[in-house]
């Protein structure tokens, strides 16, 4: 049987200041709703969760340089779907066992926080890749595959595969390297080598790149959360 037609979208659920406190770190945006809209423009019925039900939205992620035109327009009208469905998410455990085809895991900083230890998340992105579904990322989502295990070989999901995400040298450029390593947890690109994950990424750190290895679709940035989405329903898609 085909993986249903339903995609769920992780949402992290932790907050952090940054930028030695100026900023909050969180939600994304941008990485949240550009496959929302992907993913419901192709048909999926869409559920949004966080570990614990809760979000705080990244204050950069608010700037105009990221969110402008219609995707501003979405997030400031609190009757739109994707605020609806963000606002009122329920947390993960309430999900899980839920029929998904698709799980894709969008970011922040903050999911580096949260996401490792996100175990009902885990658990629902697990039984979509045992039940052939496809399981995606992007930024800092792959934060989530660190305790997302294979239900049949136990093994890390990622092992032996191909992946992207935010690079060491985009955290440079920002900042806040030091920064965010004094939350005791790896960055992407550590974390891919801890997980016997390759990694991969494109020239530049804000370059549209996502990769895809079989079921498992993962972006480099919020630049690519559209991209990758899109990548994910074409893999979902195949015969």
């Amino acid at each position: 049987m085909a993986p249903a037609r339903r995609a769920i979208i992780a949402v992290t659920s932790a907050s952090a200041p940054i930028h030695g406190g100026k900023d909050t770190t969180g939600l994304f945006v941008t990485e949240a709703l550009h496959p929302f809209e992907v993913l419901t423009a192709a048909g999926f019925d869409v559920d949004l969760a966080s570990e614990t039900g809760k979000y705080t939205a990244d204050t950069n992620s608010l700037d105009p340089s990221f969110l402008q035109g219609d995707d501003r327009k979405i997030w400031e009208d609190t009757s739109s779907a994707f605020r609806k469905k963000l606002d009122h998410m329920k947390p993960a455990k309430d999900l899980v066992n839920e029929d998904y085809g698709l799980f894709y895991a969008s970011a922040g900083h903050a999911s580096l926080i949260d996401y490792p230890t996100a175990h009902s998340l885990h658990e629902i992105a697990a039984q979509v890749w045992d039940k052939g579904g496809v399981v995606a990322s992007v930024c800092h989502g792959p934060a989530i595959f660190d305790g997302l295990n294979d239900l049949k070989t136990g093994q890390p999901l990622i092992k032996g595969k191909k992946i992207t995400g935010f690079t060491d040298e985009g955290e440079e450029q920002l900042g806040v390297k030091d920064e965010i390593k004094t939350w005791g947890q790896p960055l992407v690109e550590e974390l891919a080598a801890k997980l016997g994950a390759t990694y991969s990424r494109a020239p530049g750190p804000w370059d549209d790149y996502h990769v895809v290895d079989g079921r498992l679709v993962t972006g480099q940035n919020p630049a690519s959360a559209t991209s990758t989405a899109r990548a994910a329903v074409e893999v979902f898609d195949k015969p």
